[in-house]
């Protein structure tokens, strides 16, 4: 049986169909509700923030969190306020909250299911990015996450143009097929090569831009990001670093900077356009002190490539093959 605190969003609340042992409607402050309820049984309360005093203060929810175990609260903040920003749900995520949503079907979902530490911590390295623009709802819901899972994977040359923007290209093209094409989202940082595929949803950006360019596509499932001269790229869940390994290429790296390969070690480090065996590799990684995390050779990037699918499916994309190609389902986006 769960709890409901409502206030100004109590209408809303009212067209959620759950099992209630008790309901209260008011204003409240942090401390009366742990009075209220650090004794009563019961399985999840959902609080309207609304229906508590001072819900802007986090030393508010610090009450809260001692009083109740933050992982039997669902915390319903109203979409597009201060409280959806990514800098004060940081702040909620640092308490051990992880439960929030702006709509009935996210309660409905953290009822079922709660979130981790990993199914918010995007929103922290959003957070942390110091950009001026920082402002309005960069995150509005973690609510429904079938449909609403955000990963953001960037894909970097190490070597001389080793086809990280055709390599983005293929990987966003398979992903597409897969979940839809709406839910798949590439972007370049400085340059505009993109524009040269003419297709949907492949943009080009300053890095300048990155932030909002984030906060736009929250609800995207996958995100990836053509990195070129990025400095900072924390803002990514994962790396893939492309090595083009012909003599010349490799030559070329390690005059320009010779300890490239150090900085390497424990990357996932593909091979890219490559004609290599096995024993080659097992030479390059020898030399070089990497490990190899895949052997890509060259691809025609106008047919689909059942490599690039094993590639995704190596990386931690896994697809219940059962499913047909409209299916929003994304079944862990990867391992770790």
């Amino acid at each position: 049986m769960n709890v409901i605190i409502s206030n100004k969003q109590s209408e809303q609340l009212s067209n959620l169909d759950i099992d209630i042992i008790k309901s209260i409607s008011g204003l409240y402050d942090a401390f009366e509700i742990v009075e209220m309820f650090k004794n009563f049984f019961f399985n999840m309360m959902i609080l309207d923030v609304t229906a508590l005093k001072n819900n802007n203060d986090i030393r508010s929810y610090e009450v809260l969190t001692k009083g109740i175990d933050p992982e039997r609260i669902i915390f319903l903040l109203p979409e597009g306020s201060q409280l959806t920003t990514p800098n004060f749900l940081s702040h909620l995520i640092s308490l051990k909250i992880y439960n929030f949503t702006t709509n009935v079907n996210g309660i409905k979902y953290l009822i079922k299911k709660r979130n981790t530490l990993k199914d918010v911590e995007q929103i922290i390295k959003i957070a942390n990015m110091n950009d001026s623009n920082d402002t309005g709802a960069a995150i509005t819901s973690i609510e429904n996450k079938k449909s609403k899972i955000m990963h953001i994977l960037g894909i970097k040359n190490v070597t001389e143009e080793a086809g990280a923007t055709t390599f983005t290209y293929l990987l966003k093209k398979e992903l597409s097929l897969i979940y839809g094409k709406n839910d798949i989202v590439a972007v370049e940082i400085g340059k505009n090569d993109f524009d040269l595929f003419n297709e949907k949803n492949m943009f080009s950006i300053r890095e300048a831009n990155v932030n909002n360019f984030l906060f736009k596509y929250t609800d995207t499932k996958v995100i990836l990001v053509d990195l070129n001269n990025c400095k900072d790229d924390s803002f990514c869940n994962d790396i893939i670093y492309l090595i083009e390994p012909s003599t010349i290429k490799l030559n070329s790296l390690v005059r320009k900077n010779r300890y490239i390969f150090t900085k390497l070690v424990n990357k996932k480090v593909v091979l890219n356009k490559s004609l290599l065996l096995n024993n080659d590799i097992y030479d390059f990684e020898s030399e070089a002190g990497v490990k190899v995390f895949y052997n890509m050779p060259p691809l025609d990037e106008r047919k689909r490539n059942s490599i690039i699918h094993d590639f995704l499916s190596n990386l931690g994309y896994f697809v219940d093959e059962h499913e047909n190609n409209n299916s929003s389902t994304i079944f862990g986006l990867f391992r770790r």
